[in-house]
């Protein structure tokens, strides 16, 4: 057991504790009065560990919060949020639960786990006198929904960094996230004309047909070999069973693995034209997050790889991921990205949100391991330190 692993492993009561109050806080993203009360309690809780107050941002009431620690150019991103999936009091009386080394509860693994990680990895190499100059802790409020206010914010403060660790949830094994999809989002619109069903249908367009035959064509532009998922979700037409529906609409999700396919798909949906004489139709919404390609996080999982190894830890593994994050963003400017850096568990999203607590002693000395390697890492010539494994 590392010397971080040790005093990680004492401080675990500590953790869970302040897993809970991040929990019992409830931050849909939806709620913006839940996401400012949950500001409230990280900017306490990261006062007490990191012995500063973060800069607070809002955006459309939506509180950001950033740390820049200590002195000198930023190098360093470690990005987070604090808004959840979940409504507010969805989980009732059940809202926590501790057993069998389980933690149960809105949003534990997605993200509070990986936030309290981060803020005692940072705290475990402020004890032992390490610098933390040019560190930023970033921890924002709309991630859930594609970071709408947040990616600005996100971008500014990665673009002087020399590598970026997203705290996101580690894989069902605890494996680093070294590459994920793009996403994008799509509602097409279908307008027809309202008649009388049984009178004189006739006289109508239907926009219910007119949406079938446009669910059957977006299915077809999915590329398995490829990677791409084009996948109609939701979808309405119609206001009353004797009528005609005027209207329709359909909600397509895609994700890709490259952005030539993500370019490909958005073409196609925009030349979408009508199929039923006298209907029309119109698609809004496009691409809400680039893909993170697996060169963007190879040379610091290989680093990650040596670091763990030399610190006696277990052996990192990577996966691919279908689902996107902040870090897909900040792949994107060309910054070295390492994403799924947080805690270890599963049911993200689901009723059976758990986080593991027998691992979040190793992450949390990982983490702080991450951190230290890349505040060491050799500046070329002029100063600026290297992307470059050491």
């Amino acid at each position: 057991m590392t010397e971080f692993e040790a005093r990680a492993e004492r401080l675990l009561p500590d953790m869970i504790a302040d897993i809970e109050t991040l929990v019992r806080a409830e931050s849909p993203t939806d709620d913006t009065e839940a996401l400012a009360r949950s500001a409230d309690v990280l900017t306490a809780m990261g006062r007490g560990h990191l012995g500063s107050t973060p800069e607070r941002v809002e955006v459309e009431r939506r509180p950001h919060l950033v740390w820049r620690l200590g002195a000198g150019p930023r190098r360093l991103l470690l990005l987070a949020h604090h808004d959840t999936v979940w409504p507010f009091g969805s989980w009732g009386e059940r809202i926590w639960k501790v057993e069998d080394g389980v933690i149960r509860g809105p949003g534990c693994l997605d993200m509070a786990g990986g936030i309290v990680q981060a803020m005692y990895a940072l705290r475990l190499l402020a004890e032992t006198r390490a610098t933390l100059d040019g560190v930023t802790f970033l921890v924002t409020a709309d991630e859930e929904i594609g970071s709408p206010t947040a990616r600005e914010l996100i971008e500014r403060e990665a673009a002087p960094c020399q590598a970026v660790f997203v705290l996101e949830p580690g894989g069902p094994h605890g494996e680093l996230k070294t590459e994920r999809k793009g996403s994008s989002r799509y509602t097409v619109h279908v307008t027809g004309r309202a008649a009388h069903a049984g009178l004189e249908p006739e006289r109508g367009v239907n926009a219910g047909v007119e949406l079938a035959h446009h669910v059957l064509a977006v299915d077809t532009l999915a590329d398995r070999a490829a990677g791409t998922t084009v996948t109609p979700t939701v979808m309405s037409a119609g206001t009353t069973t004797n009528t005609v529906p005027a209207q329709g609409a359909l909600h397509v999700d895609v994700r890709t693995s490259s952005l030539a396919e993500q370019r490909r798909v958005d073409r196609a949906l925009r030349e979408l034209t009508p199929f039923e004489e006298g209907a029309a139709v119109a698609v809004e919404g496009g691409p809400s997050r680039p893909p993170l390609p697996p060169e963007s996080s190879a040379d610091l999982f290989a680093r990650a790889e040596r670091v763990a190894a030399d610190a006696g830890l277990a052996p990192l593994r990577a996966i691919a991921s279908g689902a996107v994050s902040d870090g897909n963003l900040t792949a994107h400017l060309g910054i070295p990205t390492l994403d799924g850096l947080g805690a270890v568990g599963g049911g993200a999203h689901a009723d059976g949100e758990h986080v593991t607590a027998s691992a979040i002693p190793g992450r949390t000395a990982l983490l702080a391991l991450l951190i230290a390697d890349r505040l060491a890492a050799r500046r070329p010539r002029g100063g600026r330190p290297s992307n470059r494994p050491s």
